[in-house]
C-alpha cells in the first residue's frame, strides 16, 4: 500500500471514494442486515486508510465520509423507527502502543494540563455485539433502541423484555430521566448450541455470534427473540436528567447498583504503563472468554473533561478502542495479473492459492504497484504471508522464497488492454497507460466515474450497461449518455430491457440536464480534480466557461491568471497544471464541448452557516487561558469558520491571548479585525444563542 503522503490528489480522492463506497457497503451488511462479508480487523483497515488519506489530504475529505458516520441508516423495516435524543457515537481506533500513548498525550494538549497532572482512564473490554439504548423513566424501561446511524435507531422495546439482564424497573432513587447503554450480545457457548439446532432443522446457521445476537434482536415477532439466549451489558449513558457520579468509574459502578450487568474487566488506572499492561492481560484472557471481543476500550474517567472534550464528527475525542492485531497466513501465490484503472494506472493483482484468514477465504491480494513488487521481491509460485489489513484487499507482509533460478517478475511496458505504451512519470512510482480515451478500460470506467453517485448520480447507469452500450459503439463520451433516446427502440430490442426500464433510465438522464457544475467538474475525472477540489474551484469561478478560461489563460503563462488560481484555498500548482494540460488537449475540448451543448450547468453558489464568523478565515495566536488552542479551533469550525495556522491577507479575524507577537503585528500591519479570548468567548456564545 502506497504511503497516504506520496499519492497525488486525484489518486487520494479516487481512493477515497472507492472507500467510501466500499464502508458504506459493509456498514449496511453489518448494521442492517446482519451478514457481513468481511472481519471485523478488515473492515477497521479500511477506515484507517481512510483516516490516514483524510488526514494528510484534509482538504479532500467527503460528504459522505465515513468518519462522518455511525453504522448505518435504518432501512425499510418491519421495526418503528427511533429518534435519540442524544446521538450514540462510535469510537476511533488505535492499533499500536504508539498510537494510544500518542492518544493520551493528545487528551492532556487538548485539556492544557499541566506537566505531571495526572490523568485516569477507565479500560475495559469491547465487546463484539451489537449497541443498544435503554430509557427508563421514572424507574421504569420506556423504550429500547438500536444504534442505527446514530442519530436514528429501530424499536426493540418488546424484545429486550426477554433478556434477563435487562431490568425493567430500577431502584428508588435513579433519576427521572436516563438512557443506559450497552451491548447485546451472544455468548460462544449458547451461540454453538443455536447453531446446532439450526443444523438439525436444516435452517441457516449464523455466521458469527454478533450476527446472531443482532438478528435475534431485531425480530418483529418479540417471541422469536424470547427463544435465543441474549445477554446485555452496560457500559455508558445517553440523555440523562442528571447524572449521579463525577467520574466514569463512579457511573458505571451505579449502574451495576442498578442491576445491569458491566465488564468483569472493567479497572480505571493513571500510570500508562498500567493501562497498556491491562490491554495485554485482556488480549491474554480472551480466548477463555465466555463471549467474543475485538479490543479494549478506554475512557478519560473525570466527566467535566469528557463534556469539555466533546465530540467530532462521528465520536468522542475522551474515548479510543485500541483494537487487537489483524490475523496473518501463509500460502502460494499463483500469478500476478494487471488491471488498468480509470486514470490509466496500472495495478499488478496477485491470485493466491485460496486461504483462511480470520474466517474468510482469501483469493487475491494487492501489491500496489511495480516498486511494491520488486520491494517484496515476489514471483509466481513464491509462498507468502499474507495479512487482512491496511488496503480493500488484503496485503503481502513478506516473502518466505529466496532467491532461486527464476527470474524477477517484468512489470509490462505496454497497456494489456489497447497496448499503447505505460510509463511512469517523473518522481512518481505509478505506471500509466498513455492511451487515455482510446483504451477501453479507461472510456468505460471514466463513463462509470461521471455517472457514478458523487458525480452526477444518474441512476440506472452500473457497469454492465454502461459496458453493454459501449459495445454497442452508443457511449463514446459524457455527451453521448444525453443522446440515448435516440437510442430508446435499439435499448428495448436488448435482452433484459422493458419499456419501465428504458423509460426510467431516459427519465434519470433528463433529469441531469441542468447538473451541479462542481458534481459535473469531478465526473470528467481531471486528473488532481477531487471532488472537493471541484467545489472549491467552482466556488471561486461559479461558471465552467470561466474556468476553462482562466486555466487556458494560466498554461499559456498568464502569471496572474495562475496566481488567481493558487489564491484559492487548497489548490496548488499541479492543480492548475492539470487543468490546463487538459483544456490544452483538442480532444478534451471536443469532450467538453460537446458535453456542454447537452446540459446547462446552473451558475454555483454556496450557502453558509448563520453565524458571524461563517464562511470566514480565524487564526489563534499567543496563550489560550480557558481552552486549548484545538479547543478554539473546534469551536470556530463549529461555526463555520476555517481556522487557519497564518496571518494573511486573507485572514478575517484574529483572536489574540497572551504573548502574542508577531501574528498580531502583522493583523494590525494589514488592517485586519482583532479580538482577545473573551472576545471569542461573545462570539461563541452568540451563534448559540
Amino acid at each position: 500500500m502506497s504511503d497516504a503522503k506520496t499519492l497525488s490528489e486525484a489518486e487520494a480522492a479516487n481512493e477515497l471514494m472507492r472507500l467510501a463506497r466500499q464502508i458504506a457497503r459493509h456498514d449496511r451488511l453489518y448494521h442492517a442486515d446482519d451478514a457481513p462479508e468481511i472481519t471485523d480487523q478488515e473492515y477497521d483497515a479500511l477506515t484507517r486508510r481512510n483516516r490516514e488519506l483524510e488526514e494528510a489530504f484534509p482538504h479532500l475529505v467527503r460528504e459522505d465520509s465515513p468518519s462522518k458516520k455511525v453504522g448505518h441508516a435504518v432501512a425499510a423495516s418491519p421495526l418503528s423507527k427511533v429518534t435519540h435524543e442524544v446521538r450514540m457515537m462510535s469510537l476511533d481506533n488505535a492499533f499500536s502502543d504508539e498510537e494510544l500513548v500518542e492518544f493520551f498525550a493528545r487528551v492532556r494538549r487538548y485539556l492544557n494540563l499541566a506537566e505531571g497532572e495526572p490523568v485516569a482512564f477507565t479500560v475495559e473490554d469491547k465487546i463484539d455485539g451489537l449497541s443498544c439504548s435503554l430509557r427508563y423513566e421514572n424507574g421504569k424501561l420506556v423504550r429500547a433502541a438500536t444504534r442505527g446511524d446514530g442519530q436514528v435507531g429501530e424499536d426493540v422495546t418488546p424484545n429486550v423484555a426477554h433478556i434477563p439482564d435487562i431490568p425493567q424497573e430500577l431502584p428508588p432513587g435513579v433519576p427521572e430521566t436516563f438512557e443506559v447503554r450497552g451491548e447485546v450480545y451472544m455468548e460462544r457457548a449458547a451461540f454453538a448450541e443455536l447453531n446446532r439446532k439450526a443444523e438439525e432443522d436444516g435452517t441457516k446457521p449464523f455466521a458469527n455470534p454478533r450476527n446472531a445476537a443482532a438478528g435475534s434482536l431485531r425480530q418483529k415477532d418479540a417471541s422469536v427473540t424470547a427463544k435465543r439466549p441474549l445477554r446485555f451489558w452496560a457500559h455508558g449513558w445517553g440523555a440523562a436528567s442528571a447524572v449521579p457520579a463525577q467520574t466514569q468509574q463512579e457511573m458505571v459502578s451505579k449502574l451495576a447498583e442498578w442491576g445491569f450487568p458491566i465488564s468483569p474487566l472493567f479497572a480505571a488506572y493513571r500510570d500508562e504503563g498500567e493501562l497498556i499492561a491491562h490491554y495485554n492481560r485482556i488480549g491474554d484472557a480472551r480466548p477463555d472468554l465466555p463471549y467474543e471481543i475485538d479490543g479494549v476500550v478506554y475512557k478519560v474517567d473525570r466527566l467535566d473533561w469528557q463534556g469539555r472534550m466533546g465530540f467530532v464528527a462521528k465520536a468522542p475525542r475522551w474515548a479510543i478502542a485500541r483494537k487487537f492485531p489483524a490475523e496473518q497466513a501463509e500460502t502460494t501465490l499463483e500469478a500476478i495479473d494487471i488491471q488498468v484503472g480509470r486514470t490509466g494506472k496500472l495495478t499488478p493483482v496477485g491470485r493466491l492459492a485460496p486461504v483462511l484468514v480470520g474466517g474468510v477465504t482469501v483469493t487475491n491480494v494487492t501489491l500496489h504497484n511495480r516498486d511494491e513488487i520488486e520491494r517484496l521481491g515476489v514471483r509466481p509460485g513464491d509462498r507468502v504471508v499474507i495479512q487482512r489489513a491496511g488496503d480493500v484487499i488484503p496485503q503481502v507482509v513478506r516473502n518466505l522464497t529466496g532467491d532461486d533460478a527464476r527470474d524477477a517478475f517484468t512489470f509490462p511496458d505496454k497497456c494489456p488492454e489497447c497496448d499503447s505504451e505505460a510509463v511512469a512519470e517523473e518522481g512518481e512510482v505509478d505506471v500509466r497507460c498513455t492511451g487515455g480515451l482510446i483504451c477501453p478500460a479507461q472510456r468505460t470506467q471514466r463513463l462509470e466515474h461521471f455517472v457514478s453517485r458523487k458525480a452526477l448520480d444518474i441512476d440506472g447507469f452500473g457497469s454492465k450497461t454502461i459496458a453493454q452500450f459501449f459495445d454497442k459503439g452508443w457511449l463514446e463520451s459524457p455527451a453521448d449518455i444525453f443522446r440515448l433516446k435516440e437510442r430508446r427502440e435499439d435499448i428495448l430490442a436488448l435482452d433484459g430491457w422493458q419499456d419501465k426500464s428504458v423509460e426510467k433510465l431516459l427519465a434519470a438522464v433528463e433529469n441531469k440536464r441542468e447538473p451541479d457544475a462542481a458534481r459535473l467538474l469531478f465526473g470528467l475525472g481531471i486528473r488532481h480534480v477531487g471532488e472537493v477540489t471541484a467545489r472549491d474551484l467552482m466556488k471561486h469561478v461559479h461558471e465552467l466557461p470561466a474556468l476553462r478560461e482562466i486555466a487556458q489563460k494560466a498554461r499559456d503563462g498568464d502569471e496572474d491568471a495562475a496566481s488567481e488560481l493558487t489564491a484559492i484555498d487548497g489548490i496548488g500548482p499541479s492543480v492548475v497544471e492539470a487543468l490546463g494540460d487538459f483544456f490544452h488537449e483538442p480532444h478534451n475540448v471536443a469532450v467538453w464541448e460537446d458535453l456542454l451543448g447537452e446540459v446547462t450547468p446552473p451558475r454555483y453558489e454556496v450557502e453558509t452557516l448563520d453565524s458571524p464568523v461563517a464562511g470566514k478565515i480565524v487564526v489563534f495566536t499567543g496563550k489560550l487561558e480557558t481552552m486549548s488552542r484545538d479547543e478554539a479551533k473546534a469551536q470556530a469550525e463549529r461555526l463555520g469558520a476555517k481556522a487557519a495556522g497564518s496571518v494573511s491577507a486573507k485572514t478575517d479575524l484574529l483572536v489574540a491571548g497572551p504573548g502574542a507577537g508577531s501574528k498580531l503585528k502583522k493583523a494590525q500591519e494589514l488592517g485586519i479585525e482583532t479580538t482577545d479570548e473573551a472576545g471569542w468567548a461573545e462570539i461563541v456564545a452568540k451563534a448559540g444563542s
